[in-house]
């Protein structure tokens, strides 16, 4: 992870943002967001706003459009193919967190679209299951919008934290011991992103039974 962190710090401005934008844009298209790092990738981001080498401004505007033209991209496959999308191999391994999923869409609604965006999952197929549910598009879009837009802000904003740390402890103990401490706070992030929703599901079943 720190071989990461270093790597794409040393990235220069406009890679920095290509970068991202790929990711996220990836992570939500073809639905490899339990693959793909895109939150990640987009911490990391923050941070070298934080450190300078790119406007953070630039990286809230391509992670954020991004994330909503991803979710319409796999929205749209969802609607073209339909179901036969969730007999592809990528969900074989996954088909009770793919029940959980179309469960939770069809109880919330567009605000499933919404939710699902903060879960790596749900974010890669909540767009699919939409389009497959023949979802409005204009609904889909209000809620995809206002997801990647939180979301987006959320997970920039937290890496632009992260790169505060990083530079204090750049400053004191040298570059090596700075890019493992923003290592460690990136993956606490994440972690701690994924125990949450397994947590809260977790205490849902408990209160059904």
């Amino acid at each position: 992870m720190s071989g990461l962190v270093h790597r794409i710090l040393e990235l220069p401005g406009w890679l920095v943002l290509l970068v991202a934008g790929l990711v996220v844009f990836t992570e939500d298209a073809i639905f490899v967001g339990f693959v793909v790092p895109g939150e990640t990738v987009a911490l990391l981001a923050g941070a070298a706003a934080k450190l300078g080498h790119v406007s953070l401004a630039g990286v809230l505007i391509v992670v954020v459009v991004a994330a909503i033209v991803g979710d319409t991209v796999g929205y749209e496959i969802g609607r073209h193919l339909g179901p036969q999308v969730l007999e592809w191999r990528i969900f074989a391994r996954h088909g009770e967190r793919l029940a959980d999923a179309q469960d939770f869409l069809a109880r919330r609604g567009g605000a499933a679209v919404f939710l699902g965006r903060w879960t790596a999952f749900f974010r890669a197929v909540m767009p699919a299951l939409a389009g497959t549910a023949r979802m409005p598009y204009p609904k889909f879009l209000a809620w995809n919008a206002a997801g990647g837009i939180t979301w987006g802000a959320t997970v920039v904003l937290l890496g632009y934290a992260a790169g505060a740390s990083y530079a204090r402890v750049e400053k004191t103990f040298g570059r090596d011991v700075a890019v493992v401490v923003l290592a460690i706070v990136i993956v606490a992030v994440v972690a701690w992103r994924i125990r949450r929703p397994r947590a809260e599901r977790r205490a849902g079943t408990s209160d059904r039974r």
